[in-house]
């Protein structure tokens, strides 16, 4: 059974054919107009009918960044898209033809890596997608967990700094603040700032303004700022982690998105941070830590197989 799964990102739709063992057959990218819903519809559909033809398509699984109903067919809220209870689900259904199911796109990826990548075999997982911000999704018992509301795990909104940075959600101090790319640019801007004489590197790199690419090069060069925000970076995830342990006892976390690519510079602190902070260290199991092995296709597989399963 072939199904379409489509990852909806703010500046990129990506999607992609995939069969029963998780496998993209056929593939396709288009950009996003964020700030246009119809648009991003009429997107969709049209990825859809491209990847279909000459195709024997069963369903359509869509996996987009914001809070989708425990219906699985209206996004509520999406902060990087112009979208407040859309339907979604009824409008791209409505001009491709097939059934779509909509879903959270960090479940999506959940899911995926649960299925089909680096959580095979495990039957409690924790997935953390560590982008611009921080999205999650959890697997247990073989169950993808989506709350009562269908707006379960949010986890870079947990509040772990009281008096801390301004989060884009309204709130202060979230996790995603201190433990995500824009977490990791602004530590190190501030380090920056206040020791420019161990930031030479990154500054030369930079050019006036110090964003994630120029920081991850910095530290591989050996720049003392860049380090030292990676080292804070790490901190925050191993303590996160660590407090999502107290809570949900995973015998996994999968660790991915596009931060993930500089895991050498952060993933072993994690996991002494994780260790040394989670309830009753050195008395109870730790749960594996492991890096995503999907890639970008985690959600555009997991979308896709949702879609068969629904």
């Amino acid at each position: 059974m072939l199904t379409i799964g489509v990852d909806i990102g703010g500046t990129k739709v990506a999607a992609g054919v995939v069969d029963d063992q998780g496998k993209i057959v056929a593939d396709t990218l288009r950009p996003t107009a964020a700030d246009r819903p119809d648009v991003v519809a009429e997107t969709v559909a049209d990825v859809v009918r491209e990847l279909s033809a000459g195709r024997a398509i069963e369903a359509v699984g869509v996996g987009a960044a914001g809070f989708i109903d425990e219906t699985r067919s209206m996004v509520r809220f999406a902060p990087n898209l112009a979208w407040r209870d859309e339907p979604l689900q009824k409008k791209i259904s409505g001009l491709v033809g097939l059934p779509v199911v909509i879903e959270n796109d960090a479940n999506a990826m959940a899911w995926g890596e649960t299925r089909f990548g680096a959580g095979r075999g495990q039957s409690h997982v924790v997935c953390i997608t560590l982008g611009t911000g921080i999205g999650g999704g959890l697997v247990f018992d073989g169950t993808l967990y989506r709350g009562r509301w269908g707006a379960g795990a949010e986890f870079g909104h947990m509040q772990v700094q009281p008096g801390g940075r301004p989060c884009g959600c309204g709130n202060i101090g979230c996790w995603e603040q201190y433990a995500s790319g824009q977490g990791l640019v602004k530590e190190a801007r501030e380090l920056a700032a206040a020791r420019p004489e161990q930031a030479e590197i990154l500054l030369g790199l930079a050019g006036g303004k110090i964003e994630g690419e120029e920081v991850t090069e910095a530290a591989r060069l050996g720049d003392e700022v860049s380090l030292a925000a990676f080292a804070s970076f790490a901190d925050w995830l191993g303590q996160g982690m660590a407090d999502l342990a107290a809570v949900l006892d995973p015998g996994c976390f999968i660790v991915g998105g596009g931060v993930s690519r500089a895991a050498d510079l952060f993933i072993d602190r994690a996991r002494e941070a994780y260790a040394e902070r989670i309830t009753g260290h050195g008395h109870r199991p730790l749960a594996e830590i492991r890096l995503a092995e999907l890639g970008a296709s985690a959600g555009v597989v997991g979308a896709a197989d949702l879609a068969r399963l629904r």
